[in-house]
């Protein structure tokens, strides 16, 4: 808005100039359109003061974007350093197939309880496909 004000200042004053050289030189015609020019130049300030800065819209979309972009990347970067895991372990939020494999693994360990080797390796396969893909290959090259 200020440059607009300012411009308009530049055109009011080459408009003074030319009205100011039209009537030294008796021309009526530079004069009427000068003053024309002036009278324009003086209807944008007075226009201006209603237009208020805004923010386009694909702008706004634009931001609300970047930052989406930047939260997703900060969640990957967390989660790919194991970051997003402590922070998961810090606030309590353990996944139950862990909490079971947990409880089975305490309850292997105490001798006083029935649960063995086999339940613990049974719970670990059913959690985790690649662990029960390993295993099988494993026990194939066992085997053979």
């Amino acid at each position: 808005m200020q440059r607009i004000a300012q411009s308009s200042n530049d055109i009011r004053a080459e408009a003074q100039g030319l009205i100011q050289r039209g009537t030294e030189t008796g021309d009526p015609e530079v004069v009427a359109r000068a003053t024309r020019i002036d009278a324009l130049a003086s209807g944008i300030h007075v226009s201006l003061s209603g237009v208020e800065d805004k923010t386009p819209a694909w702008m706004t979309m634009l931001t609300y974007g970047a930052i989406a972009v930047v939260a997703v990347a900060l969640v990957i970067v967390l989660w790919q350093t194991g970051l997003g895991t402590a922070i998961r372990v810090a606030i309590g939020w353990i996944p139950r197939r862990k909490v079971v494999a947990a409880e089975l693994a305490v309850d292997m360990l105490d001798t006083a309880r029935p649960e063995g080797e086999r339940e613990m390796v049974a719970v670990m396969r059913a959690q985790d496909p690649l662990f029960d893909a390993a295993f099988r290959k494993s026990k194939i090259q066992r085997k053979a």
